[in-house]
């Protein structure tokens, strides 16, 4: 079966032999993966009024367990944004009743950010609508092939994700 980057690999080709083309096959199909999955999450977030930034935050929280709280500066790392972002993430989402702020009983200057009942449930009903999103766009494949294209992903993200800083 073709596809639109075997349509592109082979027009470079033609035009240019003289390059290799080869990691267009791959990295071209993960853009163009990556540009769907980012519409099935938009539409997956939509069903439940969040935008993915929100849920980026809100499953950060979810993750974190009982009770469900993080310093603004661990949300930082885990949603990789500035600082001046957060807080306005937090505002936003504070405002909508889906966050809470608390004081840092370990730092009197510090506050925690806690996840509401309905930021709990709109994150967990969210996850749910993602997850079969992503399942549908991963039905081609079987339980195997998944797992070792899990795998040679990992090969691939894992340099990038463990760089110090």
């Amino acid at each position: 079966m073709e596809d639109e980057v075997d349509r592109l690999v082979a027009a470079w080709r033609r035009e240019r032999p003289d390059l290799d083309v080869e990691p267009l096959e791959v990295l071209s199909r993960v853009s163009r993966l990556a540009r769907h999955l980012d519409r099935a999450r938009r539409l997956a977030f939509a069903e439940h009024q969040l935008e993915p930034w929100e849920f980026d935050v809100l499953t950060a929280l979810r993750r974190a367990g009982t009770p469900y709280q993080l310093s603004p500066g661990q949300l930082l790392t885990q949603t990789l944004v500035t600082s001046g972002t957060m807080t306005n993430r937090i505002d936003r989402l504070a405002k909508k009743g889906l966050v809470e702020r608390l004081p840092d009983p370990s730092d009197r200057r510090g506050v925690l950010v806690r996840l509401t009942h309905e930021g709990r449930d709109r994150a967990d009903q969210a996850l749910a609508g993602l997850l079969e999103q992503e399942r549908a766009i991963l039905g081609e494949l079987s339980r195997a092939q998944r797992a070792e294209l899990a795998g040679l992903l990992r090969q691939l993200t894992a340099p990038f994700d463990n760089i110090p800083g």
